[in-house]
């Protein structure tokens, strides 16, 4: 019965109300023409019920998304291809695809009958302010009767994605960040070490000196064998984010944890451009070590859209002790993230190696609430944690709004003299 009142319209319900009184009231007052004009509408809703169910509603559907990972407000077009896989003809469909809120209004749209095996394609195009990994699907259908006595609506299943990546935005160049002496200026990172390919010793090709055969090799393989030239090293770049929900404040795009990730991203595509060999580390609650680690740019980004704030306040002790390892033989270290607790930050200065440089740009999660000192006992300051990370030889900088990450970071890397990046 319940599934009934489901299916029946408004329209429907009183045509069956109105057919029932009347078949009864003609039945107690001794009126068949009465009791016949109910009938007729009891029967009218009947036949629309059987109407609207001669279709299983069992379709096939795909989609295509072009392209599937996009900037914010950047479009993308969605191809949605409706197949129908049964025996009998498909009735005209009111179609609606589900999409995530941020991509904007849900697409509807009418399809028309499809013979059996026919398919159609729908398209429609989607646009999303804000990052983050969006869903598409299932689709939606409904079916009337001719009358609209009957409304019938079904789901099928099927679900693409659209992976909205953070906006890039340029840094300025600056000077040399790391260049003096120590474990990274003193002994150059060779390749090996940021994980690309070490090979010393290959195949000889067509147009190689002969003075390059390595003759044991060559006795060793069979084959001719002529030693690589070292492809020029890399400096290491190790990147860390913060997440903690603690560590933040604001909401929506104005909150300082999308301007971290919108900083983080720019400093990603800026240090490989300037042909670092970046690590980013992220926590990840997921994983079995708590932190997520990319070392490509397509990686980050992507790991970057899907980014959210966590409750676990050792979220940043996983980052830190994964970072410890990348940071051992020196580079640059860089942190975007909210006020750390004492222990942490004292951890967080204990990355930089001696002759390497690190930078912090520390969020006021305060100034992005809206709020001004002074702030509530035991709330964590940015400002005392950029004081622990200087007393260490760190570049730091706090951030309040509306400093754009592209003046946080000039201001942190032109602060002294021994400031900058390679551009």
């Amino acid at each position: 019965m319940r599934a009934l009142r489901r299916t029946l319209t408004t329209r429907g319900a009183s045509f069956t109300g109105c057919g029932l009184a009347l078949v009864g009231s003609g039945m107690l007052l001794g009126q068949p023409d009465v009791t016949r004009v109910g009938v007729l509408l009891v029967t009218l809703v009947a036949v629309s019920l059987v109407v609207v169910r001669r279709h299983g509603l069992h379709l096939q559907v795909s989609r295509d998304v072009e392209p599937g990972r996009v900037v914010m407000d950047e479009r993308s077009l969605v191809t949605v291809r409706i197949h129908n896989g049964e025996a009998s003809p498909a009735p005209v469909l009111m179609a609606e695809d589900s999409i995530d809120y941020a991509l904007g209004d849900r697409p509807r749209f009418v399809l028309p009958s499809l013979r059996p095996g026919t398919s159609r394609e729908v398209q429609y195009t989607v646009r999303s302010h804000s990052r983050g990994v969006h869903h598409i699907g299932p689709l939606r259908v409904r079916v009337r009767d001719p009358f609209g006595l009957t409304l019938r609506t079904a789901s099928v299943s099927g679900q693409t994605e659209i992976i909205v990546l953070p906006r890039v935005v340029p840094l300025s160049a600056g000077q040399s960040l790391g260049s003096g002496i120590g474990s990274e200026g003193a002994i150059p990172h060779m390749v090996a070490l940021h994980g690309e390919d070490d090979q010393t010793i290959r195949e000889y090709r067509d147009g190689d000196d002969l003075r390059r055969i390595h003759w044991p090799a060559t006795a060793r393989t069979g084959a001719l064998m002529v030693r690589q030239e070292d492809r020029p090293a890399k400096r290491r770049a190790v990147v860390l984010l913060d997440t903690r929900a603690i560590g933040h404040g604001g909401t929506g795009r104005a909150s300082s944890l999308e301007w971290s990730i919108t900083t983080v991203a720019s400093l990603v595509a800026h240090l490989v451009d300037g042909a670092h060999a970046v690590h980013l580390l992220v926590p990840d609650p997921g994983s079995d070590r708590g932190t997520r680690h990319d070392d490509t740019l397509d990686g980050a980004l992507d790991a970057l859209a899907r980014v959210g704030t966590g409750d676990a306040e050792d979220a940043m002790r996983a980052v830190l002790h994964d970072a410890a390892g990348f940071s051992a033989q020196g580079g640059l270290v860089v942190y975007v993230g909210g006020p750390l607790t004492d222990d942490d930050a004292h951890a967080l200065a204990a990355l930089r190696q001696p002759g390497s440089s690190a930078v912090a740009m520390v969020v006021d999660p305060a100034a992005f609430d809206g709020h001004r000192p002074p702030l509530r006992g035991g709330a964590l300051r940015a400002e005392t944690t950029c004081a622990t990370l200087r007393a260490s030889g760190w570049l730091t900088t706090s951030v309040e709004p509306p400093t754009s990450p592209a003046d946080a970071w000039s201001e942190v890397v032109g602060s002294t003299a021994v400031a900058g990046v390679a551009g």
